[in-house]
């Protein structure tokens, strides 16, 4: 296993973000084309475009896109008994968690003047959901369970096919989140139908969920047709650790995003080498029991790094630039640290907060940002799946209060007529 170390000087491992950032942009730019002209063909052929794209890509194609009810009722039903419990404890966490999200309209009224807005949920929403080794139920619950929270009239899931039928674990999250229709239909092609609609399957007002290139790349050109989430990247965790953290866990919590796939980073920022040392050593004895020891040790070898910086302060200013999806202060007095937190998707707070933990249980989103648009971009959310709508009214008393002010606004801006809207009214 090569895994850099990277001493902090201000260049080296500033050179290594930007290597990590532009990983991701190649691989939209390399799938552009191809998705490109499935989007034009779903555009203008629908049904029949989406059909010659499931054989092409998937190798098979339902004569029926829509699961019925009893299809989906008898996938569940095969789903484990012991994870659909740890399923249903997991929604209701997520659930609890994303209730404090609900925003509410609102007015203000002031000397005959009224000024509101209007909170509305999204009308159907599309959740994309990968089918492939990525087919992860615990997405389908982050997704769907704030949608359904928002108060999203249908929510409709699109899944890639397959020839033994639909994953049991899959239709088992989306009975317990709640998810109105369920297509099998993947891919590029698939989120174009939902932009567009076809015959059979019904355009959106959004799309949410992962998936891979073909699927970011599609969400990306159809933004402006349809609303997304975001536009996510090869996963990340951050881990920031000084010398009281346990080398062992976070060897461990770094393997835990290495395995996701060849392109996820999986970065230490620790203060001395003697931790660094310890934990390569873990993470090469840890790496050999795992059944995806080849995707994460090509993971860590080509986008990890062991960081090394003079203290725990240059570690978290660090952070904040690489603005990571996942950020584990793994520290002493770890919510002291907190407060330096700028940027990140999310964060893990001491030695027991895993990441896993968010992944899973604990209710906070695991959607989150990539790439470092933890800048400006938050955890996906009820927000999400509503729309803001503002108004206003005026007696006349108070509109003669500032007309005047409306019109002398509109001319200085040289128009006109916005100004004679307002001055019709005063005269």
């Amino acid at each position: 296993m090569i895994l850099r170390t990277i001493y902090a000087n201000g260049k080296d491992e500033l050179e290594f973000w930007r290597f990590l950032r532009e990983r991701g942009d190649e691989n939209l730019r390399q799938a552009e084309y191809t998705v490109n002209e499935i989007i034009r063909r779903v555009q203008s052929e629908g049904d029949e475009a989406v059909r010659d794209c499931c054989l092409r890509f998937d190798g098979t194609c339902p004569a029926v896109f829509e699961l019925s009810t009893e299809e989906r009722r008898q996938a569940a039903a095969k789903a484990s008994p012991e994870l659909v419990r740890i399923m249903r404890k997991a929604a209701d966490n997520i659930r609890a968690f994303h209730e404090k999200q609900l925003a509410q309209s609102y007015e203000l009224r002031e000397n005959g003047r009224v000024l509101g807005q209007l909170v509305r949920p999204l009308a159907r929403v599309g959740l994309y959901v990968p089918g492939g080794t990525a087919a992860y139920p615990s997405s389908v619950l982050m997704n769907a369970v704030p949608a359904k929270l928002a108060g999203v009239k249908e929510l409709v899931m699109v899944t890639p096919p397959k020839a033994d039928g639909p994953s049991p674990n899959i239709m088992a999250a989306a009975e317990i989140a709640g998810v109105d229709r369920i297509f099998t239909v993947g891919g590029a092609q698939a989120v174009a139908a939902l932009a567009f609609g076809t015959d059979s399957i019904p355009r959106c007002d959004k799309v949410v969920g992962p998936g891979n290139r073909f699927v970011a790349t599609a969400k990306q050109l159809l933004y402006g047709t349809i609303d997304i989430d975001m536009i996510a990247g090869p996963s990340e965790i951050l881990v920031v650790a000084d010398d009281t953290a346990d080398p062992a866990f976070v060897a461990a919590d770094l393997l835990s995003q290495a395995e996701h796939d060849r392109q996820a980073s999986a970065v230490l920022l620790c203060v001395s080498d003697g931790f660094a040392a310890r934990v390569r050593e873990e993470l090469a004895k840890q790496l050999e029991a795992l059944p995806r020891k080849e995707i994460a040790e090509a993971s860590l070898s080509g986008y990890g790094a062991l960081i090394v910086c003079p203290n725990v302060e240059q570690a978290v200013a660090l952070s904040n630039l690489f603005a990571p999806e996942h950020l584990e202060l793994s520290v002493e007095n770890p919510e002291a640290w907190l407060e330096k937190v700028e940027n990140a998707g999310s964060v893990f707070l001491g030695s027991y907060a895993p990441e896993s933990l968010g992944d899973y249980l604990a209710g906070t989103n695991h959607v989150l940002p990539t790439g470092g648009t933890a800048r400006f971009f938050s955890p996906l959310g009820v927000y999400d799946f509503v729309k803001r709508i503002s108004y206003q009214s005026c007696t006349r008393e108070a509109f003669a209060l500032q007309g005047a002010d409306v019109a002398a606004f509109a001319e200085a801006e040289g128009l006109q007529a916005h100004a004679n809207a307002a001055k019709i009214r005063l005269d």
